[in-house]
């Protein structure tokens, strides 16, 4: 799969073809911290410990700017259970118990490529976020298949949601500020050093509302979200994309980049930009074992 990705890839002319490999680069070094960092949790550890050893672990590997700081949510912080505000994302000292299902979430920048994913796993056993995780699969081949129809992104959102109902969740990215599924991302120029603002690098912000600007001008917005302003078709560029489950308590996601462009031929006009990531590994292994 990953070799069909690349193949994808080499066809595709112009800034984007050039910037995938960067994007791609970032992404995989985002999964490695994720699963690195998955490894080292243990009873006891807090949201606020997991995310700061996010932060470690990519600065140790030369990441100096983020789209966003790390995040981490234990137990049912990973349905986000009662959220109401925006503070209630940023992490707590909620600590990790035996059985107990946690997301890792970090969006960094490097060598001015940004990326931004979600890792779901749980400490031990969890038979309910396994069977979260599993369900997850249908709504990647929904959302792949919809935007190479040009469906509005708010249609695809909509029909995301039927889906999740039809399997018998509860959509928790309409908990995330304007219901988003996912954002638009893009090149950040480098600095030695960035500030944040609110757990977001300004650098992205800016480029975020840059894109809003533009976007209004023209009739597109950079959010993916149930309103009006993304009824219009997938817009070309890279989106960050995160259906999330929620079920009695326990909550599971993917993140991941999803490339759109201009073209007439349905396979070039959207595609995953790397298939290689421990979910899209795991369903493939549930689908060999089956």
């Amino acid at each position: 799969m990953a070799g069909d990705t690349r193949q994808r890839t080499a066809r595709h002319s112009g800034r984007l073809s050039a910037d995938l490999s960067g994007f791609r680069e970032v992404q995989r070094l985002s999964y490695e911290c994720a699963e690195a960092v998955a490894a080292q949790l243990r009873p006891g550890v807090t949201e606020r410990e997991a995310a700061r050893m996010q932060r470690e672990w990519l600065r140790d590997r030369g990441v100096r700017d983020w789209f966003h700081l790390p995040f981490a949510w234990f137990g049912d912080r990973t349905a986000f259970a009662n959220f109401r505000i925006p503070l209630q994302f940023f992490p707590t000292n909620r600590r990790l118990e035996p059985g107990m299902p946690f997301i890792l979430d970090m969006a960094p920048v490097y060598k001015g490529f940004s990326a931004d994913i979600g890792y779901s796993g749980s400490l031990g056993l969890n038979p309910v976020q396994d069977r979260l995780m599993s369900d997850l699969q249908a709504h990647r081949e929904l959302i792949l298949e919809q935007v190479r129809e040009r469906r509005s992104l708010r249609e695809i959102y909509e029909d995301v949601e039927r889906l999740m109902n039809r399997q018998g969740y509860a959509n928790r990215h309409r908990a995330y500020p304007f219901g988003v599924i996912a954002h638009k991302i893009d090149r950040v120029k480098e600095r030695r050093w960035s500030p944040t603002a609110f757990g977001f690098g300004t650098q992205s912000l800016k480029g975020l509302a840059s894109d809003a600007l533009h976007g209004h001008r023209e009739g597109w917005s950079p959010l993916w979200s149930p309103y009006h302003f993304s009824d219009h078709p997938p817009q070309p560029g890279l989106w960050a994309v995160e259906p999330h489950l929620g079920f009695r308590g326990t909550g599971a996601k993917f993140e991941e980049i999803l490339v759109v462009t201009d073209s007439r031929d349905p396979e070039e006009s959207a595609f995953w930009l790397d298939d290689d990531l421990p979910h899209v590994r795991r369903w493939a292994e549930e689908e060999k074992a089956a």
